[in-house]
């Protein structure tokens, strides 16, 4: 398509030169046939121009400026040839003036010619690179967002499988049978769902519950759960398990070391086209003479960081809050988005 709409441009210049000279239709026909000769010989080089371009850099230069220089003879001699039978010349043929007359044109066209394929050449080239580039940055954003889901199961599979143990060595089968059919139901959950799938508010809560319902085998009464959801953020898409683990600290640091327990609620509202969430609790918050941390295999908090940022570039708020010896609060705003940006969630 360049090549067709370049040449047809170029005879439509030399066309409307021709007609301010004498004999305008035999010039016109020369220019054609000057035009059609150029079109043919652009064709060979760019297939010559292929080859060279898998050749090493130096050899690929010295044999392309050689069959420039090869092609703009043969213009030259073939321009030269037609335009003989244009004007009052007694007889057509060659001349190393006239040879001469044309060689500057004729090595101006191919030489911009030349100029212009390398140029388009290479910027296909960049592009291709660019979007292979993406493609594996990509891939490399996916797998750490998979890293950082798996991250999680350890350590939720660990507290559990522990407190199943308890039950079993207090001869509590019955609630250990019960717990090890809750946790079943969990791990169906995440295991069908894809590391890196978005899924909906509502998704998530029900994920939640059923989190907690394991959890509230173990802390009965003292573990108090409140689901506060705008119904018009339900099918608001986030990163599956987002929200695991704070509802896991807040148990870990605020249901764990007080006997009466801690109230944990978990909120949801539509603030413009934003979704805010809040994850709260009752607990002791942050002491200054013992600092409140992270998930005990390092990855809470800063996990739910990195998964914001791979997901949502700065596109994102995560900010705490601590009212000592009142509760913790984790509070993340995302943009609203209703559709899948990676793949459906199961």
């Amino acid at each position: 398509m360049l090549q067709a709409g370049g040449w047809t441009g170029y005879l439509l210049l030399r066309t409307v030169s021709s007609v301010s000279g004498a004999d305008p239709v035999a010039r016109a026909i020369a220019g054609l046939t000057e035009t059609i000769i150029g079109y043919c010989l652009t064709l060979l080089l760019s297939a010559l121009y292929r080859t060279y371009r898998k050749m090493p850099r130096v050899p690929s230069i010295l044999l392309t400026l050689a069959t420039l220089g090869l092609a703009t003879a043969a213009y030259a001699l073939l321009d030269a040839f037609t335009f003989s039978f244009v004007g009052d010349r007694p007889a057509p043929g060659i001349t190393l003036s006239l040879v001469m007359g044309t060689v500057f044109i004729n090595f101006t066209v191919l030489a911009g010619w030349s100029a212009l394929y390398f140029a388009v050449n290479f910027y296909l080239v960049v592009e291709q690179q660019i979007d292979q580039m993406q493609a594996l940055e990509m891939q490399a954003s996916q797998a750490q967002l998979a890293m950082l889901r798996y991250q999680l199961n350890p350590h939720f599979l660990f507290n559990t499988l522990n407190s199943i143990s308890t039950l079993v060595l207090l001869k509590q089968t019955e609630r250990a049978n019960i717990m090890l059919s809750r946790l079943s139901s969990f791990l169906r959950y995440t295991l069908a769902n894809e590391p890196t799938a978005h899924v909906t508010l509502q998704q998530e809560a029900e994920t939640l519950k059923l989190y907690l319902e394991i959890e509230k085998m173990r802390f009965d009464e003292r573990l108090r759960t409140h689901f506060e959801i705008d119904e018009r953020v339900a099918m608001a898409r986030l990163p599956s398990l987002l929200l695991q683990p704070l509802v896991e600290n807040a148990i870990k640091y605020a249901v764990t070391p007080q006997e009466e327990g801690a109230d944990i609620t978990v909120s949801a509202r539509l603030a413009g086209e934003r979704v805010q969430i809040a994850v709260s609790d009752t607990g002791p918050g942050l002491i200054e003479a013992r600092p409140r941390p992270t998930l005990s295999t390092g990855v809470g908090l800063a996990n739910i960081k990195e998964r914001l940022a791979q997901a949502y570039g700065p596109d994102h708020r995560f900010e705490t809050r601590s009212d000592p010896g009142k509760g913790f609060s984790v509070e993340i705003e995302i943009p609203f988005q209703i559709e899948e940006p990676n793949r459906e969630a199961a």
